[in-house]
Order: structure tokens, then sequence, then C-alpha cells
């Protein structure tokens, strides 16, 4: 596997990321270790959680799994580049959610305990908390580099004006500041080439894209309907809305012979900044099914055909103005 440099550090880490999020509540523990350990098999280094991920309040359930696997031993944890975030609530008490200094502490001792870890290699801000200063962020982050617990910090869900925030307030302070950002991106949601990526490719932040197959909707899901399979109202709903681009896409995706998901992976990593889209199988067939995307290079007619069914956006403000 052809590993990527993680933004401008030296990390080096897999271009496809595996996402945990079902770990849990959809896919069973045991069932997680095997993905886990099928994803280190195949090279896959750079998984991602968040400290609300299963769902529970408080309890952390899926850094939990993640930690009894690292556990196991085998050098599970030392092959893995573990990205966890906080932000959400964990508790029902001020202070045990966004990003105050107070929480910042508490939120990582808590995932390290869970993670059964001695540090983070990337901890991340789920969202934007806008009644916090960085320069507050920057120095609850700075300490927990300082004591060894985190390497690296990334945002998430940030827009561009935050990411320049953020970085010139790390500049002051003399520090890296940040190094990724998780945004919502795919061949449906093209917002972020307006501001998002001209940040990340200005300030050296890997770009780390969730939901790359629009939940579902980039995944052949016309093709899936027609074999009977079901699908959740919200996708059905959303499918109504996009049905003649999903059509097109389909069969565009027949034409070239590769299958839809696969595609919709490729053309993110053929984007600029994108490091590695999130993928989040529910079990090992569907993370055998991705392996190909490395591999897989869009010719530029493909990706221009793609931009036909998808348009996007000129970077701002040309988008909207001269």
């Amino acid at each position: 596997m052809d590993y990527r440099q993680l933004g401008r550090t030296g990390l080096k880490v897999s271009p496809l990321c595996l996402g945990t999020m079902n770990f849990g509540p959809v896919t069973a523990e045991e069932d997680s270790y095997a993905i886990m350990d099928r994803a280190h098999e195949v090279g896959i280094n750079f998984f991602d959680t968040a400290n609300v991920y299963g769902w529970k309040q408080g309890e952390g359930v899926t850094e939990q799994i993640i930690g009894r696997w690292f556990a196991q031993g085998g050098g599970r944890r030392e092959k893995t580049v573990i990205a966890t975030k906080l932000y959400g609530a964990m508790g029902d008490w001020p202070n045990e959610n966004l990003l105050s200094a107070l929480n910042i502490r508490r939120a990582c001792e808590a995932s390290l305990r869970r993670l059964q870890t001695d540090y983070i290699d990337v901890y991340q801000a789920h969202h934007v908390d806008r009644n916090t200063p960085f320069e507050e962020f920057w120095e609850a982050m700075d300490i927990l580099k300082q004591q060894g617990k985190i390497l690296y910090v990334g945002s998430s869900n940030f827009a561009g004006w935050h990411i320049a925030k953020a970085q010139e307030s790390a500049a002051r302070r003399g520090t890296l500041g940040l190094v990724s950002e998780q945004t919502h991106y795919n061949l449906l949601v093209r917002a972020p080439e307006l501001e998002v990526i001209p940040a990340c490719l200005d300030y050296g932040v890997g770009l780390i894209p969730w939901s790359p197959l629009a939940g579902g909707l980039l995944g052949g899901i016309l093709r899936k309907i027609d074999k009977g399979r079901s699908a959740a109202d919200r996708v059905v709903n959303e499918l109504a809305k996009h049905r003649d681009k999903i059509e097109r896409y389909e069969a565009f995706c027949d034409e070239i012979g590769e299958e839809p998901a696969n595609v919709a992976l490729a053309w993110l990593l053929a984007q600029p900044a994108v490091t590695a889209p999130i993928i989040g199988p529910r079990t090992i067939e569907q993370l055998d099914g991705a392996l190909a995307v490395p591999d897989l290079t869009l010719s530029d007619k493909a990706l221009a055909r793609l931009d036909e069914i998808f348009p996007g956006y000129k970077t701002a403000p040309e988008e909207y103005a001269w």
C-alpha cells in the first residue's frame, strides 16, 4: 500500500481511514476485532473514532472496544495511527462537552483510559466551539503535547475561516497547529471546495472526508434496490432528490466496469488536499470491497464526466464574484 503524508507532517497514513462508528451499535465486538485485524493485514494503519461513538452517553463504547482490541497485544497499538475526537456531551453537567481547557483535559484522560493507551496520535475537535477562544484551545492542547498524551491536533466540521483562525492562533504560539480536518465531502456534497479545501491547501492541513458514499447513495443504491434490498426512509428521501444524478452515475460506473462505491472513493483520492477518506465497514466483506480503491486511478476523462454529473464549485470568491 502506498502511504500518504498527513497534511504537512511526516506522519504516514494509509489512503483509506478505517472509521469505527459502527463498532458496538451495529457491529458486534468480536466482529469489530476481526475487521480491525483484517485492516492491519491489508496495510490500513489509520483508524478514526470519537468519545461519543457507541451513543451511550459517557460510556465511550467504541473507544472501549478498540482499547480491548489493543490490549490483545501483537503490535496492534504500535501499528495503528489512532485518531479520536472530543466535543459531544459525555455527561449532563457543565464542562462535560465542547472545547474548554477543562473538558479537553478530562476528555483526553478518559479517552486514554478507554483506549488503553498512553498517547493519542491525532486528537481532534469534533466541531468548532464558538464560545471557546483558540488561545484557550491551543494552550490546553499544547499541555497535552508536552505531557506526551497527544502527538497531533486535528479538527472536524470546521469552516475555512475557522481553520484560518486556528492556524494563525497556533502560529502566534509557535506551535504546529492543525494537521488534519475531517469534513463532509463527496460527489454530492462539494461545498468544501469553496473555502475549506483552499484553506487546507494553504495551511498544509490534510483533508479526511467523512460520509464519502453520501450515506449509501453513491454505493450502488439503485442496484441494491433492484435486488430487493430495503433502504432507510432518510436514504429513500435523499434518493428521490438526486435520482437523475444517481442513475447517470451508476450507468457511468457500469460503462467503465467499476463498482460505484470504489469510484466515489477513488474520486476523493484524486481531489486536492485529500489524504484519506473514512470508510465505515460493518463487515469484513465491506472492508474487502474497498481494497481496490488505492489502485484505482480515474482518467482525466472519467473525472470530467463525474464533474458533469455532479457539478462542483470554483474556489471562492470566483464561484460567486469576479
